[in-house]
């Protein structure tokens, strides 16, 4: 059983991976990507993850543990596992907009227009959503990124129980993922 964390970039993915850490879950991590001042708490990412279309013999590595896989490379997870995915929700226009302010500070171009790109999130999320309802060996929980913030222990506890179905012991601890959470880093906001 592997857990993953999935989402479009800049969803959350990040804070969830720090949540399942802190309330004590093991997690599939590397040292390629620090902390940065777009992510002061660190990504805890897997460099091996992004060769995952082509590569997956390290995925046994990631069995029992917590592990990121953006929602892109989803569809190349090996039918040999059985999977746990909490995927984040947030709203598209602050996605973009993170994303924007995350690549401008790298000195990076934006996308293409971002019309355009939410156009294409939101056609990928719809083919991702039809995908995994048909996937028998993936159970999946939706967390929105904003409930998180404003409701943490209520997205813990859901989080918690999730995992923790037929485990004793728990495998995470909702009253400590929690403190993972600081609502001043959520910086982009669509006003909604």
């Amino acid at each position: 059983m592997i857990t993953v964390v999935s989402g479009l970039p800049r969803s959350g993915t990040s804070l969830m991976m720090q949540m399942l850490l802190e309330g004590g879950m093991p997690v599939l991590r590397d040292a390629w990507r620090p902390a940065d001042e777009h992510n002061p708490r660190g990504y805890l990412e897997y460099q091996k993850v992004r060769s995952l279309k082509d590569d997956r013999s390290w995925l046994h590595d990631a069995d029992g543990r917590a592990i990121k896989v953006v929602s892109q490379l989803l569809y190349y997870l090996p039918d040999d596992f059985e999977y746990r995915v909490i995927f984040m929700r947030r709203d598209l226009d602050e996605v973009l907009q993170s994303q924007e302010k995350m690549l401008a500070g790298l000195n990076r171009a934006a996308g293409p227009d971002r019309n355009l790109m939410k156009l294409h999130f939101t056609r990928h999320l719809q083919e991702l959503e039809k995908w995994l309802s048909l996937q028998s060996n993936i159970r999946l929980l939706d967390c929105s990124y904003h409930e998180l913030i404003r409701t943490p222990s209520v997205a813990a506890r859901s989080v918690s129980e999730f995992l923790n179905v037929g485990l004793d012991p728990a495998l995470v601890d909702p009253a400590l993922m929690v403190r993972a959470v600081d609502p001043t880093l959520c910086r982009q906001r669509s006003g909604r």
